[in-house]
C-alpha cells in the first residue's frame, strides 16, 4: 500500500470516527443479533440521498414487523463509508456500486462483499448554460468526478451518445481514445460538482449530490438509462453476508414496497430492483 493511500486512510478513518460520534440516529443500538425479541439492530451507513431515504421508509414500515431495528448512520462524502464498514464501526452500507466496492478493496487491501444489487440511483449530465447534447460547443468545458469509478461512468455515458470515444476498460481520462470535439475535462471530487455547473459548460453529478441541489431528471441534458451497470449495492464484511439481519435488511430493500416509494419519491431516478 503506498504512502499516499496509509495517510488517505488514515484520515479518513479520523473522520468517520468523528461523524459516527455526531451524526448517529438517534435509534439507540442494543447490540448485535440476538438482542430482545426479533432479529435485533443492525447499523447502516449511507448517503442521506436517496440510500438514506429509503432506509428511514424501511425502519418505519415494514422492519419492525419483521423484528429488525434499522440504525442508519449518515456520511455525507464517497470515502468514509468503507472505512465505517471495514473498522466494524457499522455493520454494513448501502452507497457504492459493484465496480466502487471492487476498487476500495484493490486499493485498500480489504475484503468487503456484497449482498446484491439494491437500486440503481441514475446519474447525469446537467447544464446551466445549454439544454440538449447537440448544443455543447467545440472545446466546451465539462466537469466529471475524480474517482475512478464514476470518472469512468461519466466518460463512457459520453461515449454512448458519440460524443468522444474510450476504451472498454476506462477509469479516467487517460481511457479517451478520441475527442472530436476538444472537450475540455475538469476532474473534480464528486460531492462539489453542483457548485461547479456555474462555471463549466457541463458536469456530471451523481443522485446523492444532484437532488439536494436542486438538480432533477427534467434539468437534464443527458441522463442515464436503466441498463447501467452501476446499480447500488448492500454492502457489507464477509462474517456478516450470512447474517439474519443482514439477510432480512436486503429482502426488505428489494421488496415491493420500497419499489413503489423509490418509484412515487423520485419518479424514475431511482430505479428499482424488486426480488421474489
Amino acid at each position: 500500500m503506498s504512502r499516499t493511500l496509509r495517510s488517505a486512510l488514515l484520515a479518513t478513518a479520523t473522520a468517520t470516527a468523528l461523524l459516527l460520534s455526531g451524526c448517529a440516529s438517534t435509534t439507540p443500538s442494543a447490540g448485535g443479533e440476538g438482542d430482545g425479541d426479533g432479529l435485533g439492530t443492525l447499523k447502516v451507513g449511507a448517503l442521506q440521498t436517496p440510500a438514506g431515504d429509503i432506509l428511514n421508509h424501511i425502519a418505519e414500515t415494514s422492519a419492525a414487523e419483521a423484528g429488525l431495528t434499522i440504525e442508519f448512520v449518515p456520511f455525507t462524502d464517497y470515502n468514509t463509508p468503507n472505512t465505517a464498514l471495514a473498522d466494524g464501526s457499522i455493520d454494513a452500507n448501502l452507497f457504492q456500486n459493484a465496480t466502487f466496492l471492487e476498487t476500495f478493496n484493490e486499493q485498500a487491501g480489504g475484503s468487503l462483499v456484497s449482498v446484491g444489487e439494491a437500486y440503481l440511483p441514475s446519474a447525469a449530465f446537467y447544464s446551466d448554460k445549454v439544454s440538449s447534447l447537440d448544443e455543447l460547443a467545440d472545446g466546451a468545458s465539462i466537469a466529471i468526478p475524480n474517482d475512478p469509478t464514476n470518472e469512468g461512468r461519466a466518460l463512457k455515458l459520453l461515449a454512448s451518445e458519440g460524443l468522444i470515444e474510450v476504451s472498454d476498460d476506462v477509469v479516467d481520462l487517460s481511457g479517451i481514445t478520441a475527442n472530436p470535439k476538444d472537450f475540455e475535462f475538469r476532474e473534480i471530487e464528486n460531492a462539489t460538482l453542483p457548485q461547479a455547473l456555474p462555471d463549466v459548460d457541463a458536469a456530471f453529478v451523481t443522485i446523492s449530490f444532484a437532488l439536494p441541489a436542486g438538480l432533477t431528471s427534467d434539468k437534464a441534458i443527458l441522463l442515464e438509462g436503466e441498463d447501467s451497470p452501476y446499480y447500488n449495492v448492500l454492502a457489507t464484511r464477509p462474517e456478516l453476508k450470512d447474517d439474519p439481519r443482514v439477510e432480512k435488511l436486503y429482502e426488505l430493500l428489494t421488496s415491493q414496497d420500497t419499489a413503489d416509494f423509490e418509484n412515487e419519491t423520485w419518479g424514475g431516478l431511482v430505479v428499482p430492483v424488486v426480488k421474489g
